[in-house]
């Protein structure tokens, strides 16, 4: 086994350190959501931090590691009695993105329990994670069923799995930390408000701090065991903290006037529930803990407040993070109780260990990034500019809304997301097959039906089914998929009229809030001038795909081939890379083509490539003014797709949509 990197020797992100520490000393705190981009030491904080905790002792081999001291009375393996006591390290256990169910939860042997009535259990990694931490990376691209059942879990402290009447139950209390790259796509915020802490971290901009960095981790890459020596003393130091800090837990005072500062703050922030209020107050006394004292004071308040609701005011994806401390800290002086003493000046709370405080960065009040221009008066009905206009500067998009569905007709075999049909592993049941390897959902009808015939061949005597593995029927089920939402928008001077561009900009922001609901992947195609660009390669992030909309520059002519040209090949692109996630084109456009010989007829040669390769498409038609061409209903013919106006984009007022973009698919 490697030497991890010592958790003392990682440079900054105090923030990160203190919230890992403070959940080592209060499980109860609810884990850690780690925010971040790429490159900043996420996973190596987190993957040090198991050397730090105690010993655990446990039952001699029980596969649930119970605890001898009090074992679970429904532990599996049980029951346990006057067993001798064994010790072991505190385990880390990672679940990887690609898990399946039954590696999560475990596994039940159905042919045996059918057969013979036996609960023939295989623990999963909830199971080994148990009295440890269970750490998820990239805990925003794992299926979302899977994320239902792991929080369920740690929330409860127990894991249930269950397959057609038969049941086990068994204990799984763990530190959950899962670390995420927002650029590759956010959690939905049910889900963030599961997780106890979240912190942001970044690489720090300090030369001297990037040195020491380097310095480090080349230290550490030449003689691992050597660099965990030099440090074996911090280590130890924090080991030994932690364990004072959970012996003093029991004995920390929340009193009433942290307690009216905490539902105060929470009430302040708008925040959902209260949950909040409930880990704000097991911070704040694990923080106490930490630095020593057995009283909660206003400076274990604020900090708990930095780090436990960030992640729950989150609305939508192109909320920023954050609290605004100004108004935090007028809170908690409005609602400073008598009860709340000023620590000694001379003092130092946080006792200099690894993570000694530090708040967030407060948000970015200002306007969104592109938002700098003034919003001028548009001129009557908004009437377009000339084709060959200059560059105008960024308009900010109007107000979203909520949109009808779009999706692809067919039933797909994709990711599980929530907008088109697909075969899924959760749904509604829709017939049978032949398991592939592992039976996982029974089909219990299909699978008596199959044995039935076979009874008195195989000898069977009493009340018992004789079930054999080729008896076995695996559930075939119907569910949702996420598909790559590629949306290709004009951007020429014909689109340029700013109280257009405003709605334009707002129906597709409206799409985007779409796709993030549904768990889409999202991509952004431009043209205008002479050709067209990827200004977003598909992702899961789609606040990256608002901000590069936001700050979109129009003018010029309408290169309309080449922007459908450009989609064309992002999906052939996409389609190497994830062949079994389907495509839904938006293309946002007044159907005109300009520049370059020929440009309408060539733009219709390009559609009809869309049209032959069955790819869904919708023209969002902007035209305006008391005229119409109708060029965006001719662009939608070519491309087998249907065309709507902006108005029609609302839930309201488009009902037949999705049969339309059916019937002109099929």
């Amino acid at each position: 086994m490697s030497t991890p990197f010592p958790f003392t020797a990682v440079v900054g992100q105090d923030d990160l350190r203190l919230a890992l520490l403070l959940n080592a000393v209060s499980p109860a705190v609810g884990g850690v959501l780690v925010r971040g981009e790429k490159g900043t030491a996420k996973s190596t904080a987190v993957r040090a931090l198991s050397a730090l905790l105690p010993a655990v002792a446990v039952v001699p081999g029980c596969r649930f590691s119970c605890d001898p001291g009090s074992p679970d009375p429904a532990c599996p393996d049980g029951p346990h009695e006057s067993a001798a006591a064994a010790e072991r390290p505190s385990r880390m256990v990672e679940l990887p993105v690609g898990a399946s169910e039954d590696r999560l939860v475990g596994a039940l042997d159905i042919e045996r329990a059918l057969a013979e009535g036996v609960k023939a259990f295989e623990p999963g990694l909830l199971a080994d994670a148990h009295r440890g931490i269970l750490y998820v990376d990239e805990v925003n691209l794992l299926h979302d069923h899977l994320v239902d059942l792991l929080l369920d879990a740690a929330a409860m402290g127990a894991s249930y799995v269950e397959r057609e009447g038969v049941s086990v139950r068994h204990a799984a209390r763990f530190l959950l930390v899962g670390t995420m790259n927002p650029e590759e796509g956010e959690l939905r915020p049910q889900l963030l408000d599961r997780f106890g802490l979240t912190v942001e971290v970044a690489a720090s901009r300090e030369p001297d701090q990037r040195v020491e960095v380097v310095r480090r981790r080349l230290a550490y890459d030449d003689d691992p065991a050597g660099f965990a020596t030099r440090w074996a003393g911090e280590e130890a130091a924090v080991r030994q903290r932690v364990v004072a800090a959970r012996e003093l837990l029991p004995s920390v005072r929340l009193g009433d006037g942290a307690l009216r500062q905490i539902a105060a703050t929470c009430a302040a922030f708008e925040v959902d529930g209260m949950r909040a209020d409930i880990v704000m107050a097991r911070t704040a006394t694990a923080l106490a803990a930490w630095a020593g004292r057995t009283d909660v004071l206003a400076e274990d308040v604020r900090q708990a407040a930095l780090l436990a609701l960030p992640h729950r005011r989150r609305r939508n994806p192109f909320d920023a993070p954050g609290l605004d401390e100004d108004k935090l800290d007028e809170t908690l002086e409005e609602f400073a109780g008598e009860d709340d003493t000023d620590p000694d000046p001379d003092s130092d709370p946080d006792g200099g260990g690894p993570g000694g405080g530090g708040g967030q960065p407060a948000p970015d009040s200002g306007p969104r990034g592109g938002d700098t221009a003034a919003r001028p008066e548009a001129g009557e009905d908004g009437a377009p500019q000339a084709s060959g206009g200059a560059e105008q500067s960024p308009v900010r998009a109007a107000e979203p809304f909520r949109t009808k569905v779009l999706s692809v007709p067919g039933l797909g075999e994709g990711a599980a997301g929530r907008r088109s049909r697909a075969r899924a592993e959760h749904g509604r049941t829709i017939g049978s097959r032949r398991p592939r390897g592992t039976l996982t959902k029974l089909h219990l009808a299909a699978t008596v039906q199959a044995a039935a015939p076979h009874q008195r061949a195989r000898g069977r005597s009493g009340p018992g089914l004789v079930v054999r593995r080729d008896d076995l029927r695996q559930a075939v089920r119907e569910g949702r998929e996420g598909n790559l939402v590629l949306f290709v928008v004009d951007a020429s001077g014909s689109m340029a009229a700013r109280q257009r561009m405003g709605a334009v900009k707002g129906a597709v922001l409206s799409l985007l809030l779409d796709a993030y609901q549904r768990r889409d992947k999202v991509g952004l195609v431009t043209f205008r001038g002479r050709d067209a660009q990827v200004a977003l390669p598909p992702t899961s992030s789609v606040d990256a795909a608002a901000a590069r909309l936001e700050s979109l520059p129009t003018g010029g002519r309408t290169p309309l081939a080449a922007g459908l040209l450009k989609a064309h090949e992002v999906l052939r692109v996409e389609r190497l890379r994830d062949p079994a996630r389907r495509a839904l084109v938006v293309v946002v456009t007044d159907g005109r083509a300009t520049g370059g010989p020929e440009p309408v007829a060539l733009a219709a040669r390009a559609a009809r490539l869309f049209a032959a390769e069955g790819i869904a498409s919708v023209v969002v038609d902007c035209e305006s003014g008391p005229v119409r061409l109708g060029l965006a209903g001719q662009l939608a013919g070519e491309l087998g797709g249907t065309a709507v106006t902006l108005g029609e984009l609302r839930a309201d007022a488009i009902a037949g949509l999705v049969k339309d973009v059916r019937g002109r698919a099929a």
